[in-house]
């Protein structure tokens, strides 16, 4: 009798150990690991009945089609997870969440489209992560920033046709990618691959596979081979100008800038404008060719050709003035913090108070490659004298501005 209930003991201690569904192989490893063997067996879904301390789970070439929320609820401490060669088309949210121990997951050669991108980023531990040979047309950028022990990345043979600019950013461990096979448009949105290309030490495939599939005069190219001319960010100059070009007049003072740039593809203008009571952002003209004002609320008068106008400029509108240029290949911006002053002498007055204020003498602030990357910042100074009171040939007063000087003061010109 008591050898049976030591028996009975022991097979209750060991029995969560062996539990093994019957259509898996189920063994302990030399080094204690547990491996569940459930490849090719025809399988529809994520068997039942696995022991809790599996650590290794082979599901390849089965008939799997979807994998819920729960399918891996029996096998937290899962290191290495093997789901190639199925039909896996549905992913549920959370399928992978709470698998913190993994460290290799293959899902290759399935049918993902659409996958949960934020079950990856409880998966700090993982290593090799394989997804090629599936349907994926699209990644988000911070897809892969939580996995900084990843070391092998396989994407190839998807539907990519475009990678957002640091995808493989806060990858310290990473050292293979394969992104071949894939239907890569190259316009300027994947310049950037080229540039990181040549500056990492990550193993790539070769770049014959990795090609363009357009635009047509790229098809066939190498991703990484895009011409430097094809792609160039934004230069941006941002210059005051002493009047508005166009036929309507105004009354009082109007502070037009002029915001200039370069770039291919031709990058887009939009204005900042922050003052001591708002924030304005113009994503683009608010002032059609024929004069009519889209906005008719807003006073930031915006044309196509990069200029603002701000008619009847006054105190409340000194503040901070930034044009932004944006293309595909990057950013720039450039900005005046611009400031109205009166006074009898407004030149001495100013040139006395801030002794390291200059003239101005028609320069201009500028971004751009190929400027000095240590200078400094700069506040533009709209100096002029009080409005006077003068009489109209109707002989009515009218309100007018003599406009002073222009002066720079605070740093150099803007450039990066």
């Amino acid at each position: 009798m008591r050898s049976l209930l030591c028996c009975l003991g022991l097979a209750a201690l060991l029995g969560p150990c062996l539990a093994c569904p019957s259509t898996c192989s189920c063994s302990t490893k030399k080094n204690g690991r547990l491996l569940a063997e459930c490849a090719y067996k025809d399988l529809q879904e994520v068997p039942k009945g696995l022991s809790s301390n599996v650590t290794i789970l082979t599901l390849s070439a089965n008939r799997i089609s979807w994998l819920g929320q729960g399918s891996f609820a029996e096998v937290p401490e899962v290191q290495s997870l093997w789901l190639g060669y199925n039909q896996i088309g549905l992913v549920e949210p959370g399928a992978f969440a709470l698998l913190v121990h993994l460290k290799n997951l293959d899902l290759s050669h399935n049918k993902i489209a659409d996958f949960p991108w934020q079950d990856l980023h409880n998966l700090s531990s993982l290593q090799i992560l394989k997804m090629n040979n599936n349907r994926l047309a699209g990644l988000p950028r911070d897809a892969f920033h939580s996995l900084k022990d990843l070391r092998s990345l396989w994407l190839n043979d998807n539907e990519l046709t475009t990678l957002a600019e640091g995808t493989f950013n806060n990858l310290p461990s990473l050292s293979q990618l394969q992104i071949f096979n894939n239907p890569f448009n190259c316009s300027c949105k994947v310049f950037w691959l080229k540039k990181w290309t040549d500056n990492t030490s990550v193993s790539l495939s070769k770049g014959g596979s990795t090609l363009c599939v357009a635009p047509s005069k790229l098809k066939g190219r190498a991703v990484t081979d895009i011409p430097d001319h094809h792609c160039v960010a934004p230069s941006v100059q941002l210059t005051y100008l002493s009047n508005l070009d166009n036929t309507v007049m105004y009354d009082g003072l109007t502070l037009t800038l002029h915001c200039s740039v370069v770039g291919n593809p031709p990058p887009e203008i939009r204005w900042k404008i922050q003052t001591s009571s708002r924030r304005v952002e113009i994503s683009g003209p608010n002032v059609a060719r024929d004069g009519n004002i889209k906005q008719s609320q807003e006073r930031f008068l915006v044309f196509k050709n990069g200029t603002m106008a701000i008619p009847n400029f006054s105190k409340e509108d000194e503040g901070i003035y930034t044009c932004v240029a944006v293309n595909d290949v990057g950013t720039r911006d450039v900005s005046v913090n611009v400031a109205l002053a009166g006074s009898e002498n407004p030149a001495e007055d100013l040139l006395r108070d801030d002794p390291l204020a200059s003239h101005l003498g028609g320069r201009s602030c500028y971004k751009g490659d190929d400027m000095d990357p240590s200078a400094a910042g700069e506040k533009l100074v709209i100096v002029y004298h009080m409005p006077k009171q003068s009489k109209s040939r109707a002989g009515a007063a009218v309100p007018q501005v003599h406009m002073g000087i222009l002066l720079l003061a605070l740093g150099t010109l803007l450039c990066c």
